[in-house]
């Protein structure tokens, strides 16, 4: 529901300050990212937690525009991205959505936060108890799979059986649910049982 108010400038498509917060009580914000970090930097992120593949361009673009203004809205951001990128070959995606995918995640510490807190449930499951993990984007997803095979044992460091994985592909929304809740395209469901320790 975060997502949907203006004043916490996640939206590419309302005017907004850009925060990009969940907490408002923490430190950075996606404006002091864009407007104080070096291109290089910048690049890095949108790389990473974008898997934008035009992320020198839109770095070097934001870098060139702030030596004139400082961008402080979500529609300065988003217009200068699009300005810079265009549509591309991803037509049915908005050309600002993996920069601002990627500056939430870098201002939210999103992926360390979704790791910490499975580790965590897997952790505090007894045993039967089943762990179901809802991720809206690659990088996401990715994390919860290889979090729920290490605990399954599976993983790269093989160790204790803890769950047995239920789901061997995600579940993903059928064309009636996505009909009525455009999010839901995204969605990727994952479910673990923990299992008895011996």
């Amino acid at each position: 529901m975060q997502l949907e108010q203006v004043e916490k400038g996640f939206s590419f498509s309302k005017e907004g300050p850009l925060d990009m917060r969940m907490d408002p009580a923490s430190g950075l914000t996606a404006e002091q990212i864009v407007n104080q970090w070096p291109e290089q930097k910048l690049g890095e992120i949108f790389l990473e937690f974008g898997e934008e593949k035009r992320w020198r361009r839109a770095a070097k673009a934001i870098v060139d525009y702030r030596r004139k203004q400082a961008i402080k809205t979500t529609k300065q951001l988003s217009d200068l991205i699009c300005d810079t990128l265009g549509r591309g070959s991803k037509k049915k995606l908005h050309p600002a959505t993996l920069i601002f995918q990627a500056l939430r995640i870098c201002v939210n510490e999103e992926l360390s936060a979704i790791e910490e807190g499975i580790s965590k449930a897997i952790e505090f499951l007894g045993p039967g108890g089943r762990i179901g993990a809802i991720s809206f984007h690659r990088l996401e997803d990715r994390i919860v799979k290889n979090l729920f095979r290490s605990a399954a044992g599976r993983g790269v460091e093989k160790g204790q059986k803890m769950v047995e994985v239920l789901t061997k592909k995600p579940i993903v929304a059928g064309r009636k649910e996505i009909s009525s809740n455009r999010r839901s395209r995204s969605a990727k469901m994952r479910f673990a049982e923990k299992v008895p320790t011996k």
